[in-house]
């Protein structure tokens, strides 16, 4: 309603001028011109004021006072010209702001475009057409070509091609075949095929990308308040300058005259669109960060906290050895521990299915003992897969890594044993994390101390806490001195969710992790890669640094034009034009924050691309000096 509201005022001042220009220059009646500019500008600086004023009563000052007061004081002196081009800046760079916004946003306004709502459900080979919300853990569905992808699930039968651009910002179509992973909410190829479901729709990646969404939507970013804050002594210099120019000069006119190059465009608009900006590019490159105080907090990140499985370690565990006994074969072990997992979204269950998807037995009265494992009866026989205890009286010599035992009617039948991968990207993280500055990078993890040191001195991670309960990861966190601060926590698991909330910023490993992570979480990292959670601290970093400099080169452009039009050098109706170029310059400049930069572009060669970026580096660093100064 108030991108509306900005557009028809917009559209109104455009009609006012268009009215007084053909009074002036076609009709030959400036006297008229100056009426119609002098009272329909002063109704909609009024109708602005009033906007203002509401702004102030919500506890945010009302930066726009400058352009109302230059607006009126324009007016007052005869620069009706000059007002009205001021007007025209007013309303233009609120539609303006609408439009950069929405443009900034468009990545993840289209996670939302494409909501799934129905899907096939096989039913012994009967299809039928039901809600997605009717789909259950275990159905085995079909999806056609050209179809979005109902809920997540395991590929059964075919080999496609899908589009996840919506859910990853990878704009190549991904090759996906048997016991491959997909999500909701992508759009399948030219060929059909099965899968089964491994979440309901609202689990499903799908629901849970437009949930944080509609979070990241609905809290405000704190550079915002922050760029308000310094709204109140630019907006006190700028009276200051004009009136001082008036008493000097003993001209009123001077007093419009600086007050019409004093935009508040820099500080009502360039933050908020950077961040806005630095958002979408985040979304685009598969990071959804829910505010603009997530982003200034992880330019600032001083220390990183990480799990093991599933964050450093890759955390689907792959089959690593089948073994048979009482007459049961290693296929036929795998076989029936898979049937009895496959309605289960535990983290075995996944690679089970992943490891045998094709011959997967119909199972039924499935039920699952929290902790325990899974009971089934598949061939009219009692299966149950999971602890040694839970399957079998029977004694069981268990094997000293993951496993999970097999039993046939109470009697041991086998074991499925399972290895955890490191994750290839995980050392070029944790280097690149140091060189972004971050102090030092600790690992908080469940398992036994022995294997967790083995992985961090794989990666490189500077300090182990291991065997630690949820509980114990928040004291952990809490400990860290200020200095150490702020903290951010890496994980995918249910039992990562508090420590997520308790850090300063709680990253979830969203693509194959826990709802109530990608929940609690401050930033989702969409894709299955480890690499995106120090991309988030390279976009962070850059995105308030576009925001501090769209900030302060304008205000010194504003500042500069101040003092020059101090001295009467520059009239009022030009006064205007170059306030317009002010406006455009801040903007331009935050949108900037939109624009992936390649990592490692300081290395190319070239002597023309290191000059650049050695000008751009200074410029930052001017720019940094003065934010972090206690002028501003």
């Amino acid at each position: 309603m108030t991108q509306l509201t900005n557009y028809w005022r917009l559209i109104g001042v455009f009609l006012v001028s268009a009215l007084a220009l053909i009074c002036q220059f076609i009709l030959g009646l400036p006297q008229y011109a100056q009426i119609i500019i002098s009272i329909l500008g002063s109704f909609i600086a009024l109708l602005m004021f009033i906007d203002m004023i509401k702004t102030l009563r919500s506890g945010k000052f009302g930066v726009d006072l400058l352009a109302i007061t230059a607006v009126i004081a324009t007016i007052a002196v005869g620069e009706y010209w000059a007002a009205m081009i001021v007007l025209l800046m007013l309303t233009g760079g609120d539609a303006l702001e609408d439009y950069a916004a929405n443009k900034a946003n468009s990545e993840l306004k289209l996670l939302i475009e494409n909501s799934p709502s129905s899907a096939h459900l096989m039913i012994n080979e009967t299809i039928n057409d039901v809600n997605i919300d009717a789909v259950k853990i275990g159905d085995r569905l079909l999806v056609k070509p050209g179809e979005i992808i109902p809920v997540d699930g395991t590929i059964t039968e075919g080999t496609i091609t899908i589009d996840e651009a919506s859910l990853t910002g990878e704009s190549r179509p991904v090759d996906k075949q048997i016991g491959d992973h997909v999500m909701s909410g992508a759009i399948n190829g030219d060929a059909s095929f099965k899968m089964i479901a491994d979440k309901t729709a609202d689990n499903s990646q799908y629901q849970n990308i437009i949930r944080l969404v509609k979070q990241a939507e609905e809290q405000p970013a704190h550079f915002v308040r922050l760029a308000d804050r310094y709204a109140v002594p630019f907006t006190l210099a700028a009276y200051l300058i004009a009136g001082v120019a008036w008493y000097l000069s003993g001209d009123p006119v001077r007093f419009a005259e600086v007050l019409v190059v004093a935009s508040p465009c820099p500080l009502i608009l360039a933050a908020p669109i950077a961040l806005v900006s630095g958002m979408s590019r985040g979304s685009r490159n598969g990071i959804i960060v829910k505010s603009g105080t997530i982003i200034e907090k992880l330019a600032r990140a001083k220390t990183f906290a990480f799990d093991k499985t599933g964050t450093i370690t890759k955390g689907h565990l792959t089959v690593d050895h089948v073994f048979g006994t009482n007459g049961y074969t290693p296929d036929q072990v795998l076989q029936l521990a898979a049937g009895a997992e496959q309605q289960s979204n535990h983290i075995l269950a996944r690679s089970l299915v992943a490891a045998i998807p094709d011959k997967i037995p119909i199972a039924k009265n499935v039920k699952e003992t929290t902790a325990e494992g899974v009971s089934a009866t598949i061939d009219n026989q009692l299966v149950k897969v999971g602890k040694a205890e839970f399957v079998s009286t029977d004694p069981i010599k268990k094997i000293d890594q993951t496993t999970v035992y097999v039993s046939v009617n109470d009697t041991y039948a086998g074991y499925v044993s399972f290895s955890d991968e490191l994750r290839p990207e995980a050392k070029g993280v944790m280097t690149r994390l140091h060189q972004l500055g971050v102090k030092q990078i600790m690992m908080i993890s469940g398992d036994r101390q022995p294997i967790a040191q083995q992985i961090a001195d794989k990666v490189g991670i500077d300090k182990v806490y291991a065997e630690k309960l949820p509980k114990e990861k928040i004291a952990v966190l809490d400990q860290l001195d200020a200095n150490d601060r702020p903290v951010c926590m890496v994980g995918d698991g249910v039992n990562d969710a508090p420590s997520l909330a308790a850090a300063d910023v709680g990253i979830a490993m969203g693509a194959h992790g826990s709802t109530a992570a990608s929940e609690s979480a401050d930033a989702v990292v969409l894709k299955d890669d480890l690499s995106l959670v120090s991309k988030a601290v390279a976009i962070s970093k850059e995105t308030m640094s576009v925001a501090r400099q769209s900030v302060l080169i304008g205000i010194a452009i504003c500042l500069i034009l101040m003092i020059i039009a101090s001295f009467g050098v520059i009239p009022a109706i030009i006064g205007a034009l170059f306030q317009e170029v002010v406006d455009t310059v801040t903007i331009l400049w935050a949108l900037r924050a939109r624009i992936d930069k390649q990592d490692n572009v300081h290395s190319d060669p070239g002597t023309g691309k290191k000059q650049a970026l050695n000008v751009q580096a200074v410029i930052e660093s001017i720019c940094s000096i003065f934010w972090n100064s206690k002028w501003l």
